[in-house]
């Protein structure tokens, strides 16, 4: 059972020119196959006229890695971009590679370089993070208690989620699961036992929000 893995924590771009060829790499966080393709479309109609749009991508569901070299000789484009993914051992991230041809030709060498070095600088540019299996708890109290819950909350490390205010408030919180009963203590101590805590399943959540 997966408890942690690392991806990408926004879309990012990195671009530079080897030998008048331009290279433009793209890196974006995705949760599903169809995310991935729906990412690479993205960048493909954004750069209609480019010579070249490799990509790969990895998704924890179904364990899927999938690569192209769109026109570029076998091994030498969508594969060292799949491998750049794989050397930052992230998955639940694509990454698309554009090029323009500049009339100077790179060799094999050449070009599993470029390729590899768009790569790996989209993801590193896109602020890698840890995504960690955490308790997601719900904790439900009156108005008058919510100020002094929030605070401690924040204070501990924890964070909140979401909070919804109809009759009462109501606060999502994720936790690791090694912390759910000092969770519990906080709030009976901050509330006097008179919040509601309920815990709603599990979920990833950035491992930054998690004090760890």
């Amino acid at each position: 059972m997966i408890t942690e893995y690392k991806t990408v924590s926004l879309p990012s771009q990195f671009e530079f020119t080897e030998k008048k060829s331009r290279f433009i790499g793209y890196a974006s966080p995705v949760s599903t196959e169809e995310e991935a393709i729906d990412f690479v479309n993205s960048v493909k109609a954004r750069h209609k006229d480019a010579t070249h749009n490799v990509y790969a991508y990895i998704t924890r569901l179904n364990n899927i890695n999938r690569f192209t070299d769109d026109g570029e000789p076998s091994g030498t484009a969508g594969l060292p971009v799949l491998d750049a993914i794989r050397k930052a051992d992230f998955t639940d991230t694509a990454v698309v590679v554009t090029r323009y041809f500049g009339g100077t030709l790179l060799g094999t060498g050449g070009l599993v370089k470029a390729y590899s070095h768009a790569a790996s600088e989209a993801i590193s540019a896109a602020k890698p993070v840890i995504k960690r299996l955490s308790k997601i708890y719900k904790i439900t109290c009156s108005y008058d208690l919510h100020g002094a819950l929030e605070y401690s909350l924040l204070k501990n490390g924890y964070k909140i989620e979401d909070t919804e205010f109809t009759e009462k408030v109501a606060l999502t919180v994720g936790i690791p699961f090694e912390k759910a009963a000092e969770l519990e203590k906080t709030v009976v101590s901050v509330t006097s036992g008179r919040a509601k805590t309920e815990i709603l399943g599990e979920s990833f959540v950035d491992a930054d929000y998690l004090n760890i």
